[in-house]
């Protein structure tokens, strides 16, 4: 399974190395895998849903929940493939980014989980954030979070169901160091910030604003 999502990702070019990435949580990384590259491919979400779908079969569900903005996305293709092997309508449904960062139901969204079993999905983490967000909302929605879940896990050691709150399971492992601004070697050593990818633009915008 990990090698078939790590193949996935590939393929579509989403796993980059060698360079310097500031994370959503802040940190940065030499190392970043780019949910982006794979959400507008079709046929390899679908895939990946698929593995998500099997992997959850036996679980007791009612709904899936993604929080936004990448796991919008996988919680409907997530929720169409565990619909098709129980043979019963799974909804896929998510949370949205308030305006203090928090990850919550809006459009009516919180009556569907009510009384509801829950499988919460996520494309990447780092520190579990959001997942965690989106599953305390289900909670105070009334609903049963069963399960948490990330296609993939980049920090084992300090994302698990401790962490989180919850029963968690991911996808994949993929090992990847991340650093505190203040303690990062990429920064020591003046390589430059990726702005295509994570949120170097937003670091440099801040920083420059700072520095005024």
């Amino acid at each position: 399974m990990k090698k078939d999502v790590i193949s996935i990702l590939k393929k579509v070019g989403a796993i980059i190395t060698g360079s310097h990435i500031v994370l959503t949580s802040g940190r940065h990384t030499d190392a970043y895998i780019n949910p982006d590259k794979l959400l507008p491919n079709t046929k390899e979400v679908s895939q990946i849903a698929k593995i998500y779908a099997s992997t959850f079969a036996d679980k007791d569900l009612d709904v899936v929940v993604g929080p936004a903005v990448g796991g919008i996305v996988i919680s409907t293709w997530v929720a169409y493939y565990l619909s098709k092997i129980k043979k019963k309508n799974i909804l896929g449904i998510f949370t949205e980014k308030s305006s203090d960062n928090n990850q919550i139901f809006d459009r009516g969204f919180d009556k569907l989980v009510k009384g509801k079993k829950v499988l919460v999905v996520e494309d990447i983490t780092t520190t579990g954030g959001s997942a965690r967000k989106a599953a305390n909302s289900v909670k105070k929605a009334g609903g049963k979070v069963t399960m948490v879940s990330v296609m993939v896990n980049r920090d084992p050691e300090k994302v698990n169901s401790k962490v989180i709150g919850y029963p968690f399971k991911p996808l994949t492992i993929f090992n990847i160091s991340s650093f505190d601004e203040k303690n990062c070697p990429l920064c020591k050593k003046n390589v430059p910030i990726n702005t295509e990818v994570g949120h170097g633009k937003e670091f440099l915008k801040k920083k420059k604003k700072n520095e005024i």
